[in-house]
Formats: C-alpha cells, sequence, structure tokens
C-alpha cells in the first residue's frame, strides 16, 4: 500500500480527469511547463499537511488534513477568465461530488482561488490556482489505511 496522502492525490487526479473544458490534461507533480498542446490544463499537487492528535492511548488517531494546489491553464486572446471560471466550477463540482476521494477523504474543502495573468509569447497564458484542504484521519502507527 502507499501513503493515504498519495491515494488521495490521485483520487483527486481521477475526479478530475474527463471534465468538459479540460479532458484527460490533469498532470500530478508536474515541474515542466505545459505545452500549448495540453492547454487547457490541470496540475495537482500535494503541498503540506497537519496533524492534529485525537487520542491520548497508543497508538494514536490523527486528524489530518492536506493541502492540495489545483493549477488550471488556459493559453488564448480573449474569454480566458470566463474560461479559468468555467474550469474552476467543473473542478469544484466533481470534488464535491466525489467528496470521499475513493473512502479515503472525510471532508474536501476549496478553500482559496487565486487568478494570475501574462502576456508573454504569442498569445496570453492564465492561471487559476485552487487550494483544497483534505481531511482524513488515520492510527499514527498505519498511515496506509483510513480510520
Amino acid at each position: 500500500m502507499a501513503h493515504v496522502r498519495k491515494l488521495i492525490r490521485d483520487n483527486v487526479k481521477t475526479a478530475l480527469t474527463g471534465l468538459a473544458t479540460t479532458g484527460n490534461r490533469v498532470y500530478q507533480s508536474r515541474v515542466y511547463p505545459l505545452a500549448a498542446a495540453k492547454l487547457p490544463g490541470l496540475l495537482v499537487y500535494s503541498r503540506d499537511e497537519a496533524t492534529q492528535y485525537q487520542t491520548i492511548g497508543l497508538p494514536r488517531l490523527q486528524l489530518r488534513t492536506v493541502s492540495f494546489t489545483v493549477e488550471a491553464y488556459v493559453k488564448g486572446v480573449s474569454g480566458y477568465d470566463d474560461t479559468l471560471d468555467q474550469i474552476c466550477l467543473e473542478v469544484e463540482e466533481a470534488l464535491y461530488t466525489n467528496s470521499s476521494l475513493g473512502g479515503y477523504a472525510s471532508d474536501v474543502m476549496v478553500t482559496s482561488f487565486e487568478a494570475d495573468f501574462n502576456g508573454d509569447g504569442d498569445q496570453p497564458i492564465s492561471r487559476a490556482t485552487l487550494t483544497i484542504e483534505v481531511q482524513y484521519q488515520a492510527l499514527e502507527n498505519n498511515l496506509e489505511a483510513v480510520v
């Protein structure tokens, strides 16, 4: 098995694959820029994780909150902010429709949105960044399974 965080990240990608605007152009933990042929597209990253202990006796029950970043990229000379809004709508609805993320998540929350526009190149590239917080519970000595 794998760490629950990886299992959740995989399920985030699965939930976001096949959306109307971005289709199968969903990439995990990508560090290279997206080529024009891969736009519009989504990038999914796990950023950080916080742990709260719920019990005293060993092994302790943990409530974990992992933050994911979903970046949407669009290239075009007009209407890119509308396209970003449409992509974000599709992303949010997909995540809230499948809020257990394969049975691993106890809660999913979209906590922030940010847009960025870059006019360099032949056509502007626009990016929307959504921060997604996912909660799950696990025992400290078994981070391959949720409780």
